[in-house]
Formats: C-alpha cells, structure tokens, sequence
C-alpha cells in the first residue's frame, strides 16, 4: 500500500471534489471541514499555508447519517476502502477510508462535530456547495480547548477574508454563532476564551500586515456584539453561575 506522505492542497481538492461530486450523484451531500476548508474559503490568503509548508494529508467531511450506505457505496467506487476497526468503535459517529492505490485517507463525521463541544451541522450541510458554512468554519476551530497556532492562523485566515454578517452570503455568519452559544455555556466559554487568544496573536504575528490585522480586530469585536446581544438560554444561566470551578469540555483523543 503507498503511504500518503502530503502534497500540495491543490491536489486534496481536486479530489474532495471528486469524492463531492460522486456522492452527490447518490444524493449525499458531504462538505468539507478541516484546513483544506479554511484553505478553499480563504484564496487571498491560502498563501499563508505555502509559506508554511503546510502538508494536507486526507480530507475530512460531515454528511447526514441517513445517507452512510450511499457513502460507503461511493467510496467503493472511487477504489477507496473503509477502516472496519473505526467503524466498529465508533459505530454510526463516523466512517474512516483509505485508497490503497494512491494511499489517500478521508474521514466522514455525520450530523456534527463532537469534539470539546458539540457541533451541530446536519441542518446547515446545503448552505455552502464545497465546505460547511464559514461560520461553522470559524466554531470548528474555536471550540477546542488546547488550541494551537495552526488552528488560529487558520481562523485568523478565516477572518482577514471575509466579513462579519447576518446571512451566509460569502459572510461569517454572526446570529449562527451567537445562536449556538447562547444555549450552552461551556462552548461560549470555551470560543470567547480562544477569541481573545485570537487577539494576542493577530497583534503580534507578521503574517498579516497592520491594515489586514485592524480588519481582523474589527471582525472580531463583531462577533463578540452578536454573542453578547443574543440572549441566553434559562440552562446557559445557570451554568455560568458554577462557571470554571467544574470542567466545562471534554477531552478529545487522537486517533
């Protein structure tokens, strides 16, 4: 079998897109997450991983559970065969394949991302034709607990591209955000938390130049407006007052 060692991201996304387009012809939508997302979203700034020498190794999606059989059907057909150990530990959660003749790796998440928090997305798959909505995109990344610079660049990214708004239209989509986090306090403390970890590095990275770092500020002190006007769920209340003395999140395991 040829291990896949990472080449450009140009090569991942003609072949996410070739796995789209398959499953779609079944009638299963699947939608890209994961830095090759933030790197399709964000062509202004994609240079950023080059300059990095970021490696893309697989492509993650999230599809609607009814449509696993359709999935797997696909794959097969794309000369890709599917990692039973994973399917028998995570049962109906996630599918894992490998393309022994190339060596490529996908994963599968179905209806969301349960990783420190849960993610829902099952609702919000056919917003966006290639990757799950920017504001998705923006709480993939700021839902985890032990962020790392990777995944705030990536946000960074995410934010120096597009606006901040109330719709979908190219937009980060703030009533999404603020909605998701007005019902559970644990993943509004865990984002607002990474937001201003966000701030500390956009002041002092050289990644992007002052201009583009204002712009970036400005976005998220807009995000913070949305979260903060929303109101809060009767449970969100009640949590906040236990607030950090009990754990908030779950640890997430590396496969």
């Amino acid at each position: 079998m040829t291990i896949y060692t990472g080449k450009n991201a140009g090569e991942f996304i003609e072949e996410a897109k070739r796995i789209i387009d398959r499953t779609a012809s079944k009638g299963a939508p699947l939608r890209l997450i994961g830095a090759l997302a933030f790197h399709l979203r964000c062509p202004a700034y994609s240079h950023i991983h080059e300059k990095w020498g970021r490696i893309f190794t697989d492509t993650d999606f999230v599809a609607k559970s009814e449509h696993r059989e359709l999935i797997i059907e696909a794959y097969a057909e794309l000369d890709y065969k599917d990692d039973e150990m994973i399917t028998t530990l995570y049962g109906s959660d996630r599918l894992v394949f490998d393309n022994p003749q190339t060596g490529m790796h996908s994963d599968i998440f179905f209806d969301k991302l349960d990783y420190c928090h849960v993610l829902p997305l099952r609702d919000r798959l056919d917003v966006d034709e290639l990757t799950i909505p920017l504001a998705e995109l923006f709480l993939e990344k700021m839902q985890i607990v032990q962020i790392n610079e990777k995944d705030i660049v990536d946000t960074l990214m995410l934010l120096a591209e597009h606006p901040i708004g109330s719709d979908d239209n190219e937009a980060i989509n703030g009533l999404v955000i603020a909605g998701i986090l007005a019902t559970e306090w644990g993943f509004w403390r865990t984002v607002t938390g990474n937001m201003d970890k966000l701030l500390l590095v956009n002041e002092k990275t050289e990644l992007f130049a002052d201009d583009e770092k204002a712009l970036i500020k400005k976005r998220v002190s807009q995000i913070s407006k949305y979260i903060e006007d929303k109101p809060k769920s009767l449970s969100w209340k009640m949590r906040s007052k236990i607030g950090d003395k009990v754990k908030w999140y779950k640890e997430v395991d590396e496969l």
